[in-house]
């Protein structure tokens, strides 16, 4: 990456820089070779940089955009919707192990955290050795990943310029189980679970800002005209609109790259919406995969005789 900006290859870095904690590394852009000095690439850098990429392909020269492979379906995607400019990109596609999540290590007892070592990407990822106030505590790698991981698409890049590192199969558990269990419960029982689920909700627009697919210009929900820009509900039908609208509104262009749940502060599995999508897309429409490529017609914009018509279940 130094030797691509010193050579004038590209113009940036899009990564990882180190944070104040050693499990919250943040996405940054890196404009020399010495700003690269705080680059970081290990287990928690879960972050999908697909999104920055429509900014900077605004900027002047390339970027060089480091890539997790299921981060490659969120930029073909936004290829797809013309929001990311290919001819502006440098792509280093990245091995993955699979992304970890805090909140599942500290699930486990784990407090006062000082240090982290087990999730470097050259390790074996079978165990996480955890320095605390209290001593030294493990964690199994694969206890500690994020629930995208173990629902794992696949390691292979959509798209690259490079490849780099090696990935590991993180694949062990079925898709759409989850959405299944809710499928089978009672109408009154769905709406219990979403109700106490949507309670959380403070309108911190995280997931929105984070979501590939939500890459409008203008956003209903930034609007003062119709008060939908509060940041605390009013009463339970507004946050529960907020986030069945935005559902509907990425259905079939979703990836499932699941970084609405992983930046969620409340802990709100809102990809059970977008994957319930999903599933019936694949059940009605035929299997679908968002950004698996360029050409691919999207299910909601191509017609065929066979599709579902309005109101028919199958």
């Amino acid at each position: 990456m130094k030797e691509l900006l010193q050579d004038g290859t590209v113009n940036r870095v899009l990564g990882w820089k180190k944070g104040d904690l050693p499990y919250n590394p943040e996405p940054a852009f890196f404009k020399s070779a010495e700003e690269l000095d705080e680059f970081i690439y290990d287990g928690f850098c879960g972050a999908n940089l697909s999104k920055y990429m429509i900014a900077a392909s605004a900027l002047e020269g390339k970027t060089l955009v480091l890539l997790k492979p299921c981060d490659s379906y969120s930029f073909v995607q936004l290829m797809k919707e013309h929001r990311v400019d290919r001819e502006k990109a440098y792509i280093i596609g990245v091995g993955c192990k699979g992304k970890l999540d805090i909140e599942r290590i500290k699930a486990e007892g784990v407090k006062g955290i000082e240090s982290i070592s087990g999730a470097e990407i050259d390790g074996d990822c079978s165990t996480l050795k955890i320095g605390t106030i209290y001593g030294e505590k493990e964690v199994a790698y694969k206890d500690a990943m994020l629930e995208r991981c173990h629902v794992c698409k696949g390691k292979e890049h959509r798209i690259y310029d490079e490849l780099m590192l090696e990935s590991a199969d993180t694949l062990d558990s079925g898709r759409f189980e989850a959405v299944e269990a809710i499928e089978n419960m009672t109408p009154e029982q769905k709406f219990a679970f979403f109700k106490n689920e949507l309670s959380k909700c403070i309108r911190c627009n995280a997931c929105r800002n984070v979501c590939p697919a939500c890459s409008c210009r203008k956003c209903v929900f930034d609007s003062t005209k119709f008060d939908s820009a509060q940041k605390a509900n009013v009463d339970e039908f507004e946050e529960k609109m907020f986030h069945i609208i935005r559902a509907f509104h990425v259905a079939g262009r979703c990836t499932d790259c699941g970084e609405c749940s992983r930046v969620c502060p409340q802990g709100i599995p809102l990809h059970l919406f977008n994957r319930k999508f999903i599933k019936d897309i694949n059940e009605y429409y035929g299997e679908y995969q968002a950004g698996n490529n360029v050409e691919d017609e999207t299910p909601l914009t191509d017609f065929t005789f066979d599709d579902l018509e309005p109101g028919e279940r199958r």
